[in-house]
């Protein structure tokens, strides 16, 4: 009987991971497209692709996309487009491991996004706009991009890269890595917090603002010789003015160090 039952553990076990499966479809928009992605798990890949469509993907190894495990929502309403990925159930399996779920993405290259993941990765680069980023535990690399950013990460590391005029990062737990490229010019207040990790952050030569630097347990350093930047220490606060000031860049860890230096 023991044996009986250790050939059957191990054929759940293969047939759980071995197991996949394929949703695909492609929407045709205009001149102002829009995409908004929500998945309760699983990993997120956008990349530029034909400025006339939309061409989503959702792969899934260990599960199956069908009524009771994994459901594909999709709907248009002119240039917007909205996918919805759920897991309706989770069925009990001795190798959870082996179980993804990944989104895959191929859009215009200016368009609106809006990215939500419960729970993995998220990359996504070459877009043009307005981007939104959030992912409960996970790493989000973006860039290059153009135009404004916002990126949230409950536990994780964060890499960005673009010609910004509005950004916003937040990770409860991970480092930010963060350069921004010539033609960056701040529309409005910047903010950039870990709750645990360093930041690093890399500006133009000719970036104008007004530094606020603040690390509860860490250092502070800036690597500025040819930013005009003229700063005073207090504690574990900075305040610099760079390029004779400009909009408020607010750059905060809770435990780590901050680097500002030249891109």
């Amino acid at each position: 009987m023991r044996v009986m039952c250790q050939i059957a553990m191990a054929a759940t076990l293969a047939g759980g991971t071995a197991f996949a499966d394929d949703w695909a479809k492609t929407f045709a928009v205009g001149t102002r497209p829009e995409i908004r992605v929500e998945t309760d798990d699983g990993s997120v890949r956008i990349r530029p692709g034909e400025d006339t469509k939309i061409v989503a993907r959702v792969t899934t190894l260990g599960w199956k996309i069908a009524p009771g495990e994994v459901q594909v929502r999709e709907s248009q309403t002119g240039d917007r487009v909205e996918l919805i990925v759920r897991i309706t159930h989770r069925p009990f399996t001795f190798n959870s491991s082996g179980r993804w779920i990944r989104v895959e993405l191929q859009v215009p290259r200016q368009i609106r996004s809006d990215v939500r993941t419960g729970d993995g990765n998220i990359d996504i680069q070459g877009l043009d706009g307005e981007t939104r980023l959030h992912t409960g535990d996970g790493r989000i690399d973006a860039g290059p991009l153009d135009g404004s950013l916002s990126a949230e990460s409950g536990d994780g590391h964060m890499r960005v890269r673009g010609r910004l005029d509005l950004l916003t990062l937040h990770t409860g737990d991970g480092s930010i890595e963060a350069d921004v490229l010539p033609g960056s010019k701040m529309s409005s207040g910047w903010r950039v917090e870990t709750g645990d990790g360093s930041v690093t952050m890399r500006l133009p030569r000719d970036f104008g603002a007004d530094l606020e630097l603040h690390t509860g347990d860490g250092h502070i350093t800036m690597d500025l010789p040819a930013l005009n930047a003229v700063s005073e220490k207090q504690g574990q606060d900075v305040h610099a003015r760079l390029n004779g000031g400009g909009k408020a860049l607010s750059v905060r860890t809770g435990d780590g160090s901050i680097h500002i230096g030249p891109l």
